[in-house]
């Protein structure tokens, strides 16, 4: 029985330092980056990622990372970098040989024993994937695994035994030439979508209290958001009194609400006041005025008293951009895109949702939200560009139940209920 038959699948493996992340040069030789504030992606890490993700491959990262054997770097900050990488790129899973060639380990690449690995957990056709690396050691660990291979630029004029597949200059070279069948060839059928799968977190938005302090129990809602307009339509008739129910049954996720006035200093006013009711409250705030007036002078000032903040009614990278710059230095934030907005014009946000993550890449204490989603697809298709949050309201959520289902079985219930429901109405023809 083949891979395909029994539903294995092809991954890509991908080494970390060099291929994902810039590697820090010393010497002429890649050293991995020290934390977070070194991280920088690869140019291309990022469009290959989402274009290998999107023709159905696993992506699986397979790193060494000897200098924790060494005792030059924790277990713990290796972690936190490579958390701080599955936020930006949407990765399935990153596996580390923290051992040094001492150590006699069967995990430290050139041996493939984390590709072997990764490949019992994930169900992985081994035949039909393709490892990715820019050294010799990469290389072999594919060879000896039974993949195809891709190295990335020179491999630093290292001598190497096995000779890769294809030698290119970016990931994103690497996605397309894997894409266009010259790596493997993924499963004919698209990947069954699966919540348990979502990297990216679900913030529910609405203002009905008894709804919102139902779904703070529910494990997969992450944090609310709620707006003026919300609260109208919801009869919300005392702003502050409502607030605080909310976080009263709300006490430790982030909440967001939205200050009402139009002019910047009682804007910051107001946001003071809100930031108040909650350590776990972040204050909403337009990116323009009314009349298109910048507000990144009043979220810098916002910031730099400490306030948390959510800028809001973003539709445009210059935008993110200029916000993530008056953010800069402040706490965590969240730089929310309408990305909904976009798709009513007829663009499609998830190229501009991918470019502004990398926008905000350099500041990992700001998370891009997805907002004003219109289907349960722009879930997933948020969750492929690397986006931190999307926001999603109740009747979303209850749409959520049908992610995975057998289209099948879809069609049969969509049948039965045109048909009870006419049969209901009483018609005759």
């Amino acid at each position: 029985m083949t891979g395909a038959q029994n539903g294995s699948r092809p991954a890509v493996f991908l080494d970390r330092d060099g291929v994902l992340n810039a590697p820090l040069m010393v010497d002429g030789r890649p050293h991995p980056p020290n934390g977070n504030g070194d991280l920088r992606l690869m140019p291309g890490a990022a469009a290959g990622c989402v274009m290998l993700r999107d023709a159905g491959y696993l992506l699986l990262v397979v790193t060494n990372q000897p200098d924790v054997a060494r005792g030059t770097v924790s277990a713990g900050a290796v972690d936190a970098l490579n958390a701080r990488l599955r936020t930006m790129l949407p990765l399935d899973e990153i596996y580390v040989c923290p051992h040094d060639d001492a150590d006699g380990c069967d995990c430290r690449k050139p041996l493939p024993g984390l590709l072997l690995r990764a490949a019992r957990e994930w169900n992985v056709d081994l035949a039909r994937s393709v490892m990715v690396g820019d050294r010799w050691k990469d290389v072999e660990a594919g060879v000896s695994a039974g993949c195809r291979t891709v190295l990335i630029g020179d491999g630093y004029a290292e001598p190497r035994a096995a000779a890769a597949d294809a030698t290119l200059a970016t990931l994103e070279e690497a996605a397309r030439w894997i894409v266009d069948g010259n790596g493997s060839t993924p499963a004919a059928q698209p990947d069954t979508p699966d919540v348990r799968r979502l990297r990216i977190k679900l913030f529910a938005d609405g203002a009905n209290a008894q709804a919102i302090a139902e779904l703070a129990r529910d494990p997969l809602i992450k944090g609310f958001t709620t707006n003026p307009t919300l609260m109208r339509a919801a009869g919300v008739a005392d702003y502050e009194a409502f607030a605080r129910e909310v976080l009263q049954a709300v006490p430790s996720l982030p909440v967001s609400f939205e200050v009402f006035d139009d002019d910047f200093r009682e804007m910051e006013r107001q946001a003071l006041e809100i930031a108040g009711w909650g350590e776990n409250v972040f204050v909403k705030i337009p990116v323009t005025d009314t009349h298109g007036a910048s507000a990144a002078q009043l979220i810098t000032g916002l910031a730099a008293r400490g306030v948390q903040l959510n800028v809001t009614a973003l539709l445009t990278l210059e935008q993110v951009e200029r916000v993530g710059e008056a953010l800069a230095g402040g706490p965590r934030a969240f730089v929310s895109v309408f990305a909904g907005r976009i798709a009513d014009t007829g663009r499609d946000p998830a190229p501009i949702m991918r470019a502004a993550v990398g926008l905000l890449a350099d500041q990992p204490q700001l998370e891009l939200i997805w907002a004003s989603p219109r289907e349960v697809l722009n879930v997933f298709q948020a969750d492929a560009t690397g986006c931190h949050i999307i926001t999603v309201t109740v009747d979303l959520l209850k749409k959520l139940q049908h992610v995975g289902r057998d289209l099948d079985e879809f069609s049969l219930d969509t049948v039965r209920m045109f048909h009870g429901d006419a049969r209901a109405a009483g018609y005759r023809l």
